[in-house]
């Protein structure tokens, strides 16, 4: 099984607001959050990177808060140019922590741009930048949705850690073998660096079968099953939500996982419950 970790590295992640009503809730979400001392905000970019000025904007706002914030970046669709004049604005504005991403092909693309794979970002971003940047990376324990194979996937990962990736984050997961089995999978292929286990709060059946069924992340068939049996008894999906999610984490954590990365939709009361659940 996974070794112990000596420090443990705890993160929320947000998407960029489109509305002023949705700025103002994610400044309050932030509060909340706030008061766990994350190691980092993580702030999403959209397919093609559609949501590139709101991601930017975002992020220096955190930044102005006195945090650290870690903008994302997809390749797909980019060209250098793009990419580098980005890099270079997040350089001159102090930040330090990138999420380097293939990113999903939005609907009707055709040309790629002049990245096809993340771990080609990833060794963009090295040789523009060396050392600056803390990159981290995404991965599977369930394997991604387009690998033609898990051993095609398990090669993928390794590539991007060997490009010189400092650390990843992981697709959220309810099975926590998933992620040990991947763990040792990784070390056996020689990657050392830390892999965060994602974790997604359970408010909304319908919403998380949703992101499931697009992300590849498999819900249990006793879970699916339970959840779809309350109905629209939100109360009833919200606590067994709490349960299930602590337990995870706690396993998580007890097996040696370093630390977790919170998916948190801009939402800051499951997240902020099972924290205290665990007593971080």
């Amino acid at each position: 099984m996974t070794e112990i970790a000596v420090s443990q590295t705890y993160s929320f992640e947000f998407f960029p607001p489109k509305t002023p009503e949705g700025i103002e809730k994610l400044r309050n979400t932030r509060r909340q959050l706030a008061q766990f001392k994350p190691e980092f905000f993580s702030v999403t970019f959209g397919a093609g990177g559609t949501t590139q000025d709101g991601t930017l904007a975002t992020v220096l706002e955190i930044q102005s808060e006195g945090f650290d914030a870690a903008p994302h970046l997809s390749c797909i669709g980019a060209t250098r140019a793009n990419v580098a004049t980005l890099l270079k604005t997040y350089r001159e504005h102090g930040i330090r922590r990138i999420v380097a991403l293939r990113g999903d092909i939005p609907s009707g693309m055709v040309e790629f741009g002049e990245f096809r794979y993340a771990n080609e970002l990833v060794e963009f971003i090295r040789a523009e930048h060396g050392d600056w940047f803390h990159i981290e990376v995404a991965a599977y324990p369930e394997y991604h949705p387009q690998a033609r194979s898990a051993q095609d996937d398990l090669a993928n990962f390794v590539r991007k850690a060997k490009a010189g990736a400092d650390s990843a984050m992981t697709q959220y997961f309810f099975n926590p073998d998933a992620y040990f089995a991947f763990v040792d999978e990784v070390r056996a292929r020689g990657v050392e660096i830390p892999i965060v286990p994602g974790i997604m709060p359970i408010n909304n059946f319908s919403q998380l079968a949703r992101f499931s069924d697009a992300c590849g992340a498999e819900i249990p068939r006793w879970l699916r099953l339970k959840l779809q049996g309350y109905g629209d008894d939100s109360a009833s999906i919200k606590a067994l939500g709490l349960d299930v999610i602590t337990d995870l984490c706690r396993k998580l954590l007890d097996g040696g996982a370093p630390g977790l990365h919170f998916y948190t939709l801009n939402a800051a009361g499951n997240v902020s419950t099972i924290w205290q659940r665990l007593g971080l």
